[in-house]
């Protein structure tokens, strides 16, 4: 799906309206209330009536189009550029391609990254299975001082985000708030996402990882020494940091901790579904932004 298709899928609201209806309520529409399916349309409102609780309602009640005054249309190309987008697209870009100013393109963006969450991926990771951390926060300003300076790699005061990616399959990343990366805390991670019997781990010599052996088939990468050595290699887990680290920089060029994790779940539901079909991905985005699972 591409801004080309939109234009020409859905060139009305009502064509809008209409398709998500019919993703939503396949059976005919149903009270989001109280769940009857006693309703009259009310075509002139684009809404319809409850006979049972007398309530009105549309089909965006209590998705992530709940109370939007932009047109559908607009909705609907902001899912598509954010899909297509690799390293993301900033609330500016967004705003001048939609013609909205920039606090209705991020609200926008929030809401549609609400639909990209991981949470709703349940399967296991299995195989080969990589794991490493990486850590996510700007740099001072050009003639700015950090006092003390700040420090690079795990002795670094920045936020740090753990991550797990099937060899040719999935990934799941999580950050972790307290800015601590204990055993304990990885292992948890691990038995989370990962499936301790079908999967070989591979991760760095990183203390934290130590006695993961114990629990799950697990491999080392000392990478002082040597970054591949047949499957033990780090590389799928890394080229998706740089990919993460490259669209926090160059498109967003800031991101509070606060909202990081929907960030990362952003760029993790583009890498999932990066060999799946555009218009299929468009589709479930839709789904899941409707709360239809």
């Amino acid at each position: 799906m591409n801004i080309v298709s939109v234009y020409m899928k859905f060139p009305t609201d009502k064509d809008c309206l209409d398709y998500l209806e019919q993703v939503r309520w396949p059976s005919g529409p149903t009270c989001p209330y109280c769940e009857s399916k006693k309703v009259t349309a009310l075509p002139k409102q684009n809404r319809h009536h409850c006979n049972n609780c007398n309530t009105t309602f549309s089909v965006t009640v209590n998705t992530i189009f709940h109370h939007t005054h932009l047109p559908l249309q607009k909705w609907f190309l902001a899912i598509t550029l954010i899909l297509n987008a690799k390293k993301g697209i900033a609330a500016r870009q967004l705003a001048r391609d939609l013609e909205v100013n920039k606090n209705t393109a991020w609200y926008l963006g929030m809401r549609i990254r609400n639909a990209m969450v991981q949470y709703n991926q349940r399967s296991l990771l299995e195989g080969i299975v990589e794991m490493d951390e990486t850590y996510i926060g700007g740099k001072p300003r050009k003639g700015q001082r950090h006092d003390p300076p700040r420090k690079r790699g795990r002795g670094t005061d920045k936020t740090p985000v753990v991550g797990m990616v099937e060899r040719k399959g999935d990934i799941k990343a999580a950050v972790i708030t307290n800015k601590k990366l204990s055993r304990k805390t990885l292992l948890s991670l691990v038995r989370k996402n990962v499936d301790m019997e079908k999967a070989t781990l591979i991760t760095d010599e990183y203390q934290g990882y130590l006695k993961f052996s114990n629990y799950i088939n697990h491999e080392t990468v000392n990478h002082k020494v040597w970054y591949v050595d047949g499957f033990r290699h780090t590389n799928t887990i890394e080229g998706f940091w740089a990919l993460l680290k490259r669209g926090i920089t160059e498109q967003y060029h800031k991101v509070s901790v606060r909202h990081l994790p929907r960030y990362l779940d952003e760029f993790c539901y583009r890498y999932n579904n990066r060999e799946v079909d555009t218009d299929l991905v468009f589709a479930v985005t839709i789904q899941k932004g409707l709360g239809v699972h």
